[in-house]
């Protein structure tokens, strides 16, 4: 069983030094000699690591509860790890099928996005003990509408639901800066269909979720945009602090919620500081993609990592893996994709990238890369190598000491 609490008592910690993986040098080949026996690819997640950014996320946010979000991680073991952890609290799932599997075992279920998955409905509906445990997330009358279609109020339970409120930022030069969720924005829109929902019989009103994307998913701390994005991002703290402070009063009055949700790992501490919250939630920090290195706020541990085999060598400088294309979500830009990491000084051709059969990789560690020899890559952003792999070996040390299967490798496709 994965156990991010053992070893930390003072009297067996060890002195302080600086973490491993701050020198690659030491970090990379450990892997390496840990999983060589291993066939590629290889997913790994090294338990100093993963305990590091557990306890580095409870620190940043200052207090606040974290509500772990299951779609950055899908690993049952590691989901479990996390929330025995004090200051851990609940599951942010991504679809309703996925929280009916957690339900199982885990009694504190927010989905982070609406359903119309009208099997899965019913099977909530069917359920008493996953009725109790999952709260649905709507920001339309047409959710209601839609799970009413399913199953009148007088045909099944009362259904938790929770409000998804737009925490973009609206500029008068740029335009929407943001992702595209909620269309409720203001108060006012929100605490009108608030009230729908305690006028409506089958519903209970229990929280308020909004996920400050354009904070939380964006690093500052790079390239010749970060000035412009730091400032934008100023002013958006400000925005949604007292526009996120109206919405909670205004809802105040309305029903009595058991939680108001924002956050995200990018922006933990802004999360924490704001006293109209009850909790965070984040996912991603716990494995460390590359997206958060151009971070200045935080430098989480690359706890995941995957290795390819050089199959081939089309040219001097270019030796080539076979897969690497796992790409998170977002634009296909460069901090979508994976990253070689080790041997250091490699690089994706522009023209090709990381492909979902081969990766081409030049640099000048390329010409001594011959076939059959390991390169490591690092994941972009949160849980898109676990949709193509069965499971991660846990490294600890200098061995792998276990084998964590993602949802995948227990049978599982949510999407």
């Amino acid at each position: 069983m994965l156990d991010l609490t053992a070893d930390l008592s003072p009297a067996t910690a060890a002195p302080p030094v600086a973490p491993e993986w701050l020198d690659p040098a030491r970090y990379w080949p450990r892997l390496s000699a840990a999983t060589g026996h291993l066939p590629a690819p290889v997913a790994v997640i090294d338990l100093g690591a993963l305990r590091h950014n557990a306890f580095d996320m409870l620190v940043r946010a200052g207090g606040l509860p974290i509500r772990v979000a299951s779609k950055s991680v899908r690993v049952r073991a590691v989901l479990d790890a996390v929330l025995a952890l004090p200051g851990y609290r609940g599951i942010l799932a991504f679809t309703l099928p996925e929280a009916l599997w957690l339900a199982e075992t885990h009694d504190d279920i927010v989905i982070g996005y609406p359903t119309v998955d009208r099997a899965a409905l019913a099977a909530l509906f069917a359920s008493e003990q996953a009725v109790q445990r999952v709260t649905l997330m709507v920001d339309d009358p047409a959710h209601l509408d839609l799970i009413d279609s399913v199953a009148p109020p007088e045909r099944r339970p009362e259904i938790r639901v929770a409000i998804d409120a737009d925490a973009s930022l609206r500029s008068a030069a740029l335009g929407h800066i943001g992702v595209r969720r909620s269309a409720l924005f203001t108060a006012g829109e929100v605490a009108a269909f608030a009230r729908a929902i305690v006028r409506r019989p089958g519903f209970r009103l229990v929280g308020l979720q909004m996920y400050e994307a354009q904070i939380a998913g964006q690093g500052d701390d790079a390239g010749i945009d970060a000035p412009v994005i730091r400032l934008m991002q100023a002013r958006s703290r400000a925005e949604l602090r007292e526009r996120r402070a109206e919405i909670v009063g205004a809802l105040t009055g309305i029903a009595p919620l058991e939680f108001l949700n924002g956050g995200g790992t990018g922006s933990l501490e802004f999360t924490g500081s704001d006293e109209s919250l009850t909790e965070a939630s984040a996912g991603s920090g716990l494995l460390g993609g590359h997206l958060f290195d151009g971070y200045r706020s935080f430098q989480p541990a690359p706890a995941a990592a995957f290795a390819f085999d050089v199959v081939r060598r089309p040219a001097a400088d270019i030796a080539t893996v076979l897969g690497g294309g796992w790409i998170a979500s977002g634009p296909a830009v460069a901090s979508r994709q994976p990253r070689p990491v080790w041997p250091d000084g490699l690089r994706t051709l522009p023209r090709e990238a990381a492909g979902e059969v081969q990766t081409p990789l030049q640099g000048a560690k390329a010409t001594q890369l011959g076939v059959g020899d390991r390169v490591w890559f690092r994941h972009a952003k949160s849980g898109e190598p676990a949709e193509r792999i069965d499971g991660y070996h846990l490294v600890s040390g200098d061995e792998v000491v276990d084998h964590l299967p993602t949802y995948r490798g227990e049978g599982k496709a949510f999407l």
